[in-house]
C-alpha cells in the first residue's frame, strides 16, 4: 500500500476519452459497413435472442468478420493505433499526476469500459492506466477469438469500483471482493475517487461513487442535454465538456477535487495524531 493517500480516477472510454465507439475507427470500416448499420444489426441480434447488448456486439463482431476481416488479438490491438482522442487527453495524465503528487496524493487511473480491452491496449494512452477493465475475448492457439472472456455492461461496471476500493484488482478473485472489509482497511476510500463518463451506461458507477462521498463528472462533446439531465437528477456532481486541455473546465474541476481530497487526507491524519495523543494522555493518567 502506498504511504501517500491514493487518488483513483476512473474513466469510461468511448465518448468519454474518445469521440466515437472503438469499433468505428478500424473494425467497422474494414467490414465496409456504416457504423449505424453495424450497431443496428447488433441491436436486432440482441432483441431476437434476448441477449445482453455487450455480448451481442461481441458475437456480431465475430460473425461479421468471418471470411471478411482477419480478426486476431494482434489485429485488434493494432486497431487501437487509429483510435481518436479528445483534445488534451494525451497530455492529461502527466499533468494530473504532477498536480496530485504536488498535493501529497498518489494518482492512479483506471478504465471501466464496455468497449474492447484489446483495442484500448493498442491506444496511445494505454500505458497511463493501472488497470483496464473492459470486454475481452478468449483466444485459441492461433490468436483467433473464440469466446467472450469478459463482458462489461452498465451494471457489471460497478464491481470494478469495489475492486479498486478494496484493492482486489484481479478479476478472478471473487471471494475477496464479496467478503466484508472494514472501511478503514480499504485501499482507496470512495472519497478519494473521481468517476468520468458520458451517459446513461455510466449511471450506476456515477451514482455509486457520488453517493459514497466521491465525485462524478458527466462529459459531453456536441450536445450537453444528457449530461445536464444527469446533473439535475443528482447522478453526478459536475458537467464538463470533453476538452482535456490545460485550463479547460474539466482540468480546473478535477484539480479542485484533488485539492479537496488532499485536504481531507490531511485532516484525517491530524485526527489520528490527536487520537493517539489522547490515548497516551489517558494511559498516563491511569498510571498516576
Amino acid at each position: 500500500m502506498s504511504e501517500k493517500p491514493i487518488l483513483a480516477i476512473l474513466y469510461d472510454f468511448d465518448h468519454t476519452l474518445s469521440p466515437k465507439d472503438l469499433q468505428e475507427y478500424g473494425f467497422i470500416p474494414e467490414l465496409g459497413m456504416e457504423a449505424a448499420d453495424f450497431w443496428s444489426e447488433c441491436n436486432r441480434e440482441s432483441k431476437q435472442n434476448q441477449m445482453d447488448q455487450i455480448l451481442s456486439y461481441m458475437y456480431t463482431m465475430l460473425r461479421k468478420a468471418r471470411g471478411r476481416v482477419l480478426l486476431t488479438r494482434s489485429s485488434l490491438t493494432a486497431m487501437g493505433r487509429d483510435v481518436g482522442l479528445f483534445d488534451g487527453v494525451e497530455t492529461w495524465f502527466e499533468r494530473i499526476n504532477a498536480y496530485a503528487r504536488a498535493q501529497g496524493l498518489e494518482p492512479e487511473h483506471y478504465i471501466l469500459s464496455s468497449g474492447l480491452k484489446e483495442i484500448i491496449e493498442g491506444t496511445r494512452i494505454a500505458g497511463a492506466f493501472k488497470e483496464i477493465y473492459a470486454g475481452s475475448f478468449v483466444y485459441d492457439n492461433d490468436g483467433v477469438p473464440v469466446w467472450p472472456a469478459m463482458a462489461v455492461n452498465y451494471t457489471s461496471k460497478t464491481q470494478f469500483v469495489f475492486r479498486i476500493n478494496k484493492g482486489i484488482l484481479d478479476v478472478t478473485e471473487d471471494r475477496g471482493i464479496n467478503a466484508y472489509m472494514p472501511q478503514d482497511r480499504r485501499r482507496v476510500p470512495f472519497t478519494n475517487m473521481i468517476y468520468v463518463g458520458d451517459g446513461y451506461t455510466d449511471v450506476p458507477c456515477m451514482r455509486l461513487v457520488k453517493s459514497s462521498g466521491g465525485h462524478s463528472i458527466a462529459v459531453w462533446n456536441t450536445q450537453r442535454d444528457v449530461a445536464d439531465r444527469l446533473l439535475r437528477e443528482g447522478r453526478v456532481n459536475f458537467v464538463c465538456r470533453a476538452d482535456y486541455t490545460e485550463g479547460s473546465e474539466i482540468d480546473v474541476t478535477v484539480k479542485t477535487v484533488i485539492d479537496e481530497v488532499a485536504a481531507h487526507a490531511r485532516t484525517r491524519q491530524l485526527h489520528v495524531l490527536a487520537a493517539d495523543k489522547a490515548k497516551q494522555s489517558g494511559n498516563a493518567i491511569l498510571e498516576l
